[in-house]
């Protein structure tokens, strides 16, 4: 809406001082032409700007127009500075957060607006993991509208392990876990957990629920993660490992030396004896396969067999198709 984008415009000169009409476009995505109209009609409004022309011309408005909130101690000033919209990983939600935070900003008196400034020049956040996996949180915007007016939600929702179902629930409330977003919601068989990028289609119905007064979003997500860390399958093998693999194997497990092993010492030089804590047995199968040539399973024998009848059958596989 235009008086959105008036608004946005008025408070991206209140913090950045003088701007061209090149600036103020490229900020909000908008022809110059479109800009110099805004700037017109701000000051058919009676908003005090001001129009410089030349090289380091541009627009600005009086030094003694400015609106002025509650000053915000050091503390307080680096906490909301944590908060930045770049944080948020969606390019819609993000782009929408970072002019709701322009505007607080340009509202902050000078010499906190300064220091604000300087701290965001030293910070930065990346959502990206490194795999360069993203969300798909097309319908982030379709969950919000059924919370916002305690809606049921109807989802096309796909499992991790790829099972689809239909489902209708009551949605309770949105969890940004790092760069991954959830939603917690209440179905037929009790509260459950939905990854919103996994959500296919979302229609919000015209059927309301009760939510419950006393339920708190934070302290049950505390409780949820908690059960679920325990309800993990926990499984630990004994591999033997070069110092690499041994390496690379801590970013993603438990890993402790076992300094007494009846195989120590018929390992290569420098490899060691571990216990390896895998959170079930088919990472285990994946992890010691993966690491073909730079890691040796020890224990348990089954898994080892395991192990050496699909190394066998892959070098099968190759010999049949080369």
């Amino acid at each position: 809406m235009k008086s959105d984008r008036l608004l946005s415009e008025l408070m991206l000169l209140q913090g950045h001082g003088r701007l061209s009409t090149r600036e103020i476009a490229e900020r909000l995505e908008i022809s110059t032409r479109t800009a110099h109209r805004d700037m017109e009609a701000l000051s058919a409004a009676r908003v005090p700007l001001v129009a410089y022309r030349g090289a380091q011309g541009g627009w600005e408005l009086e030094k003694s127009w400015r609106t002025q909130v509650p000053g915000l101690d050091d503390a307080e000033l680096r906490g909301l500075l944590m908060a930045q919209p770049s944080a948020l990983g969606s390019g819609k939600l993000a782009a929408a957060a970072q002019r709701a935070f322009e505007k607080l900003m340009a509202s902050l008196p000078a010499p906190a607006r300064s220091q604000a400034e300087s701290i965001r020049a030293r910070l930065h956040f990346d959502p990206a993991g490194w795999r360069m996996d993203s969300e798909d949180l097309s319908m982030l915007p379709i969950v919000q509208e059924a919370l916002a007016q305690d809606r049921k939600l109807d989802i096309a929702y796909t499992r991790a392990d790829g099972e689809s179902s239909r489902r209708t629930v009551d949605p309770f409330g949105i969890v940004c876990k790092r760069a991954s977003w959830y939603l917690v919601a209440r179905t037929a068989k009790g509260m459950r957990t939905f990854r919103i990028s996994r959500i296919g289609s979302a229609v919000v119905l015209a059927l309301k629920f009760e939510r419950p007064a006393r339920f708190n979003l934070a302290a049950h997500w505390k409780r949820a993660t908690a059960d679920l860390a325990e309800s993990r399958e926990r499984f630990e093998a004994t591999l033997a490992l070069s110092q690499s693999a041994a390496t690379t194997l801590r970013r993603w497990c438990v890993i402790s030396e076992v300094e007494r092993h009846a195989q120590r010492r018929r390992l290569p030089e420098g490899w060691l004896v571990y216990a390896v804590q895998f959170e079930h047995r088919k990472q285990a199968k994946f992890i010691a396969l993966g690491l073909s040539g730079e890691a040796i399973l020890l224990a348990p024998d089954w898994l080892r067999d395991e192990v050496a009848q699909g190394i066998a059958q892959a070098a099968k596989l190759c010999q049949e198709i080369a």
